[in-house]
């Protein structure tokens, strides 16, 4: 009976060493400061988080076929250049399109979407039609995307300068909130995640190509011979991504007020680190939209806390690095007890 609730206790906290350690997180951060437990901070580290969590959902997508997706950061810093560059007000001194009327604030997001569903559409065919192992491929192009998104910064009459002036009905999107009253307040950039990971969490779960997802990476050959058409999906699953990193891309031009060619750089990583440490399994097959959730936070709460209690941003990237560890490291061993 007693071995029996041992092992019983071990499965569930295996089954939640994710959220335990978030939770044993900001226990630990809080008797440091108790006032990390503000509803301030919490808010604060919601809102920082809410562009990671969109792109690390889109990276999730990619993991769960056992592919990686190295151009995600790239495609938000695209996209964040592209769309920040259509919404400057007119007064700006060095305004990107100079004789470009005032447009409808969501056409220029629509435009960043569509941008980023177009890179991903474009890796998802190299990977399903050429082959081409989804490394190389994204890593192609991760620097490709890079390569043309500079060519567009560095074009007539901006010349790299960084693209500020944003319109406050773009920026608002990104820094705006709904008052609750009681100095209580929501983000709107929280809730567009909340609804986006609520999406994803359907498509996981009630749709038949996540279905189909899982099965890809759980066993590639057995997908085929079940009668998945492998290919048409693998597409899909790139272009969703994609798309959901050109939504990253505004989002975090909307919230910082401003984008340059550099934006994004190493959020692909980022991503992955935290689906990782969030149960996606690097294996493939393995993975849920809570899962990544927690992650992003986890992260959240280790840039945004540590730096709270004044601990070094060096201690950061250690702590940072062996949690990624642990978690691959934890994850290979739940791989390997099964085969």
């Amino acid at each position: 009976m007693n071995t029996t609730l041992v092992n019983q206790v071990k499965q569930y906290v295996a089954q939640r060493a994710i959220f335990i350690v978030l939770i044993l997180l900001v226990i630990g951060i809080a008797i440091a400061d108790p006032n990390f437990l503000a509803f301030s901070t919490l808010r604060d580290i919601l809102q920082q988080s809410s562009t990671r969590a969109i792109i690390a959902l889109g990276a999730a997508f990619i993991l769960v076929t056992g592919g990686v997706d190295l151009s995600a950061g790239r495609v938000v810093g695209l996209t964040a250049v592209v769309s920040a560059s259509m919404l400057q007000i007119d007064t700006y001194a060095n305004k990107f399109f100079p004789d470009l009327p005032q447009l409808w604030v969501g056409l220029p997001i629509v435009i960043g979407i569509v941008a980023g569903l177009l890179v991903g559409l474009v890796n998802g065919i190299i990977v399903a039609k050429l082959h081409v192992p989804p490394f190389i491929a994204t890593l192609g192009t991760m620097v490709a995307v890079y390569g043309l998104n500079s060519i567009y910064f560095d074009t007539e009459p901006n010349q790299s300068q960084p693209i500020g002036g944003l319109r406050p009905d773009f920026t608002t999107i990104g820094s705006g909130y709904i008052d609750l009253g009681g100095g209580y307040s929501i983000p709107y950039i929280v809730l567009i995640a909340i609804g986006v990971a609520l999406i994803c969490w359907v498509v996981f779960n009630k749709t038949r190509l996540g279905k189909n997802m899982y099965a890809i990476g759980g066993n590639i050959q057995a997908a085929h011979v079940s009668g998945i058409h492998v290919a048409r999906n693998l597409i899909a699953l790139y272009a969703i991504a994609g798309a959901l990193y050109g939504l990253g891309g505004v989002l975090e031009a909307a919230r910082t007020g401003g984008a340059t060619n550099n934006y994004g750089n190493m959020y692909e990583l980022d991503a992955i680190a935290a689906c990782v440490v969030g149960g996606v399994s690097t294996a493939g097959g393995i993975g849920t939209v809570p899962g990544v959730m927690a992650g992003v936070l986890i992260f959240g709460v280790i840039n945004y806390g540590l730096t709270f209690i004044g601990v070094s941003p060096y201690w950061q990237l250690i702590i940072k690095g062996l949690i990624i560890v642990a978690a691959v490291a934890f994850d290979i061993r739940k791989y390997m007890a099964k085969k």
